[in-house]
């Protein structure tokens, strides 16, 4: 059996849609469809349905995709195994996260503690955490945020909230805080569809009828602190990305609930895993040292 063409069906069943699962794969989408069409004429055999802009699995597409869960599942363990029996010497984890600032010192943790494994990591919004775990590009996720998922084991790490983000010569420069309702008729920043940050944002300004004068999207968040910094709108971000940088000044919204938990995800089939089991260990482990920091620092 022809191992790229079962990669090739099992990203466009768990995806949903040929041109998602080819940028989850890094391929073009008639490379991606003539994988699952040979395939398909291999064993005469139907596994799609067209449906509008995506597809629909047939009974048999569905079988397949239980067995390709349980095949993707059985690499990731006799990889896991071999690594164990090294005592967690050796072996690769695969990161994506909604941005560096939360996982990057968890991971010099890791690596501290773990140095013979490999760490890779990339950066997308919450959606492309999603699609890169469940397409198996990922061992775990880093996403704001949460909605319930079968397939996933999430647990919640640390609640941040976003701010109003201006530029350093912006009359609002010299204040902490602002009244949501000020935002309007103002030229805001809007982080791109997928972001959670860009949801909640969303959310509130319908609560609160909010319509701004224009708006302008940007992919990242550090496309948005630099698109601020150059004064070509408001835009917001996390507290605990804002950093040190005398270009830009945050604000507090004081009439709004912008709040935000920082979830770390993996696939519940992977979580037993040598090395994403150690992960979260750590993960408990941090957590529980700084809630004994905390209650120190405020004695009953």
């Amino acid at each position: 059996m022809n191992n790229a063409q079962i990669r090739a069906f099992h990203a466009v069943a768990s995806q949903g849609s040929y041109t998602k699962a080819a940028e989850l794969l890094h391929v073009t989408q008639p490379t991606l469809s003539d994988h699952v069409k040979a395939l398909e004429e291999r064993y005469g055999v139907k596994l799609f349905q067209r449906q509008g802009r995506g597809v629909k699995l047939t009974g048999l597409g569905r079988a397949l995709l239980d067995i390709t869960r349980r095949q993707f599942y059985l690499e990731a363990e006799a990889e896991q195994l071999l690594t164990r029996a090294q005592g967690l010497l050796s072996g690769r984890i695969f990161v994506t996260a909604d941005s560096p600032y939360l996982v990057v010192p968890l991971l010099g943790d890791f690596y501290r503690r773990y140095p013979g494994i490999e760490i890779s990591v990339h950066f997308g919004n919450s959606e492309r955490v999603l699609q890169d775990l469940k397409a198996h590009r990922a061992d775990i996720g880093v996403m704001p945020e949460y909605i319930e998922d079968s397939q996933m084991h999430a647990q919640a790490y640390k609640k941040d909230q976003v701010v109003v983000l201006v530029p350093s010569g912006h009359e609002w420069a010299r204040r902490s805080s602002i009244q949501f309702e000020e935002l309007n008729g103002q030229r805001l920043i809007m982080r791109e569809q997928g972001s959670t940050t860009r949801a909640i944002f969303e959310q509130a300004m319908r609560r609160y009828e909010i319509r701004p004068g224009t708006t302008l999207e940007i992919g990242s968040r550090e496309g948005m602190r630099e698109a601020v910094a150059a004064g070509l709108g408001i835009g917001y971000i996390s507290a605990s990305e804002v950093g040190h940088d005398n270009r830009i000044h945050p604000l507090v919204v004081r009439d709004a609930a912008l709040n935000v938990t920082e979830y770390f995800v993996c696939l519940k089939e992977s979580y037993p895993m040598p090395t994403i089991s150690a992960f979260f260990e750590l993960l408990n482990n941090t957590q529980d040292t700084a809630a004994l920091e905390t209650d120190a620092q405020n004695p009953a």
